[in-house]
């Protein structure tokens, strides 16, 4: 345990403490920019991504991993903060954090083993596909220095790591380049640009809501919606994370995490938020891999904001731009294309419906929920063939008799000529799986008794039995 804890911790300083710096400085414009798609002020975002980062490095599952406010949650805040104000987003953060610590302890991450294989390809790249588009107003038609401050970021990152080894290149990218625009006096966009930076760290007070059923009626229904949205985001995360650094996280103790972090998050005055995968990216990427390295990215972030905030505020927007670009290249699954051609129709059909619904709601459960619905769709229609082999007296079943496959069942036995007294029906090589399937047999059962044809039931397996007795049981009562 011991050992664990101090490898999570110390197993790679140098690593962490880089890698943190690197993300601390990325955190600031995507901070600031989601706190603006929220309709709240900038400092609303940056507290967020400080308390959420620095909690869950103790309290989550997954060790490198960075959660702070993300575009996902900002997306389902918009109409409260509308409608209601900030006071009513902050209360709305704390039962978040209630709602997804329940959801850790009734292991509500086990779902994630019915995340099919093409909603994960299809959750990355629209992933990367959204932190592009992101990106596109911060450098499209903006002035030709913007262009070539981006393409220097770019060869910068791409091609540094081949010779530097010691310091992470995203991080030597933002130093050079930021010196070289303050000293050359370019006209170029900066963080600044973004919004007011207030050089204060966040304080402990409640949100000014009045505590009563109707203030809970207001907030239930985006809280679950945010619960949702962040535990799937995380928990996706978590997973590419785990893949890219072949190792295994806590799932549930994430959730859980996530959820201490966005209650604790609420009362300091930051909007709820979950796992970043373009951060987290740029974290293991940068040689981070303990927990040390999403503290630092929280400690750094806050220190850059009350003493270095003169001059982060001076930061050029098209050196993180290019950073962001380059990490959209990285998370970007390129193999898929392959794959769409390879995979199986269904699994492709699913890749793509997960893609094009992320990115054009902008909303990461929706692509998830519709390319699992869309994958159990494919499935149930793969198995609800049923073949039937006639064998003399004998009609053995071979294929899943249930909800989908039923009508096929009942309507074989309804146009089949049986010239016998008694027939079988052998379901060795079948299984009946729920009361539909029974219900079926039930029919095929009198259909043939008004044809003065007895029907003996073989090969049924203990769960088919089971089913059969539970029914008969009620059609009894």
């Amino acid at each position: 345990m011991m050992e664990n804890i101090k490898q999570q911790w110390f197993g790679n300083i140098r690593g962490d403490i880089l890698s943190g710096i690197v993300v601390a400085l990325a955190l600031i414009p995507e901070a600031i920019a989601f706190s603006i798609i929220a309709g709240v002020d900038p400092m609303v975002g940056l507290y967020a991504s400080f308390c959420i980062a620095v909690i869950i490095a103790f309290v989550g599952g997954r060790p490198g991993m960075i959660s702070a406010a993300t575009g996902a949650m900002a997306l389902v805040m918009v109409p409260l903060v509308k409608e209601y104000g900030l006071d009513y987003l902050l209360a709305a953060t704390i039962l978040t954090g209630i709602i997804q610590i329940m959801f850790g302890v009734f292991k509500i991450a086990k779902l994630m083993k019915y995340i099919p294989n093409a909603v994960m390809i299809g959750f990355v790249n629209s992933l990367a596909i959204l932190i592009f588009m992101a990106q596109v107003p911060h450098f499209i038609g903006i002035s030709t220095m913007t262009y070539i401050f981006v393409g220097i970021t770019l060869i910068l990152v791409y091609t540094l790591p081949r010779f530097v080894k010691v310091i992470p290149a995203p991080l030597i990218a933002i130093v050079v380049l930021t010196i070289i625009a303050i000293y050359s006096g370019l006209d170029l966009k900066t963080i600044g640009d973004l919004g007011n930076i207030t050089q204060t760290l966040p304080s402990f007070f409640l949100p000014d809501v009045p505590l009563k059923f109707e203030t809970l009626q207001i907030i239930f229904p985006y809280s679950i919606a945010l619960a949702i949205v962040g535990l799937v985001e995380s928990l996706l995360t978590s997973q590419i994370i785990d893949d890219m650094t072949a190792t295994e996280s806590d799932k549930n103790k994430e959730a859980r995490g996530q959820g201490i972090a966005n209650f604790i998050n609420g009362f300091f005055g930051g909007m709820a938020g979950c796992a970043m995968i373009g951060q987290s990216v740029i974290n293991v990427k940068s040689g981070g891999r303990g927990r040390l390295s999403t503290l630092v990215a929280g400690l750094f972030l806050m220190f850059l904001i009350i003493v270095l905030g003169d001059l982060v505020i001076k930061i050029p927007m098209p050196v993180l731009v290019g950073i962001m670009i380059m990490v959209c290249i990285g998370t970007f699954d390129w193999n898929s294309f392959k794959y769409l051609v390879k995979a199986p129709r269904t699994d492709a059909i699913v890749m793509l419906t997960t893609v094009i619904i992320v990115v054009y709601t902008h909303d990461l459960s929706k692509g998830v929920i519709a390319g699992v619905i869309l994958s159990a769709v494919f499935f149930v229609v793969k198995i609800s063939t049923l073949k039937i082999i006639q064998q003399e007296q004998r009609y053995i079943i071979e294929g899943q008799l249930f909800f989908a496959s039923t009508d096929s069942f009942v309507d074989y036995f309804k146009k089949v000529s049986i010239h016998s007294e008694s027939i079988q029906i052998d379901f060795s090589n079948s299984r009946i799986w729920d009361d539909s399937g029974v219900v079926a047999l039930f029919k095929v059962k009198v259909l043939l008794s008004d044809r003065a044809i007895q029907v003996e039931l073989v090969g049924l397996d203990t769960y088919s039995q089971k089913m059969i007795a539970q029914i008969d049981g009620l059609s009894s009562h």
